[in-house]
């Protein structure tokens, strides 16, 4: 995260956007992390594995 600025940002308006409530943020120079209710805690993972474009190879 330290050298891609505007990656929190990014993964807080897709959970938004997806309905999902971020109960608490950590952040530091190199991750982020959040704490939901565990109900939501696939479909978060789905949605930023779609947002972030992880599933293709390049």
């Amino acid at each position: 995260m330290q050298h891609h600025p505007g990656v929190a940002s990014k993964m807080f308006r897709l959970l938004a956007q997806a309905g999902i409530n971020i109960k608490l943020i950590t952040t530091s120079e190199i991750k982020v992390s959040c704490l939901m209710d565990v109900k939501h805690a696939k479909a978060a993972v789905e949605t930023l594995h779609c947002g972030f474009a992880l599933e293709s190879t390049s």
